[in-house]
């Protein structure tokens, strides 16, 4: 029997963010990503009394598009053991990260039931494999099956190389505005693009504090602009604030 296990999936921010080609459909981008280990959900496994899979904890889709569900499906093709785990146990989540955010809440949760799934079904899974399942689910569940505390992030998300620095200090706000992913990039493939685009190749290679001290919002976040087209609101933090993935959190150097 499994005793109570609590388990943490941690926030991330996007330091800057470029997009730099599309294929198949998919944007392409290049990125720091910087996991926030002072803001995370709490996933807990407690005990199954519907022999359902069951999952537990205020969310804002339904239970089919979940990226929990999506990994346990996901999952359950691989081996039956994992269908007969979640007939006993539940999934319960303690929502900390705002959703429609840019925090990567979502993402993290699918990475961490990843994770816990494979370790107490003995899957066996290799890190390659997680990750492949991972990015079927979603652009950013690579980068939290890293474990990485800060790493440059390209491709669709699934190239991660970890980047070696100082933890920096932050402020952080998410305004009450929902920002949706999807529109938020089609709003940016109708727009101009700027023709003096900073290269992403020299962010990769500085510091994030050092990137924060000498670029500003519009520069660092090619998603900042078409998102204040979607919600003005956003303007508001156009001075002294970065936008993290496509919104709606901002933050600063403390």
């Amino acid at each position: 029997m499994v005793t109570a296990h609590h388990y943490k999936a941690y926030a991330k921010i996007n330091i800057f963010l470029k997009i730099v080609g599309q294929k198949d459909g998919y944007h392409l981008i290049n990125s720091r990503f910087i996991k926030l280990i002072s803001l995370f959900d709490v996933l807990t496994l407690e005990i199954n009394k519907t022999e359902k899979f069951s999952l537990l904890g205020r969310f804002d889709c339904e239970l089919e598009q979940n990226t929990i569900y999506k990994a346990y499906k996901q999952l359950c093709q691989i081996d039956e053991k994992v269908k007969r785990f979640y007939a006993k146990y539940s999934i319960k989540v303690e929502k900390n990260i705002p959703s429609f955010a840019g925090l990567g809440g979502a993402s993290s949760d699918a990475a961490t039931f990843l994770r816990l799934t494979n370790d107490l079904c003995e899957l066996n899974l290799s890190p390659k494999k997680l990750c492949k399942i991972g990015q079927n689910i979603g652009c950013d569940v690579p980068f939290f099956l890293s474990n990485y505390d800060s790493a440059n992030v390209s491709g669709f998300g699934q190239i991660i190389e970890p980047f070696d620095e100082r933890d920096i200090q932050l402020d952080i706000y998410t305004p009450p505005i929902k920002c949706s992913t999807a529109k938020v990039y089609q709003k940016y493939s109708q727009s101009i693009k700027p023709s003096n685009t900073i290269n992403p190749d020299r962010l990769c290679g500085l510091n994030s504090k050092d990137i924060l001290d000498n670029y500003d919002i519009y520069e660092l976040n090619d998603l900042y602009l078409p998102a204040t087209k979607l919600y003005k609101e956003l303007e508001n933090y156009s001075k002294d604030w970065f936008f993290s993935g496509s919104g709606s959190t901002v933050f600063k150097l403390t």
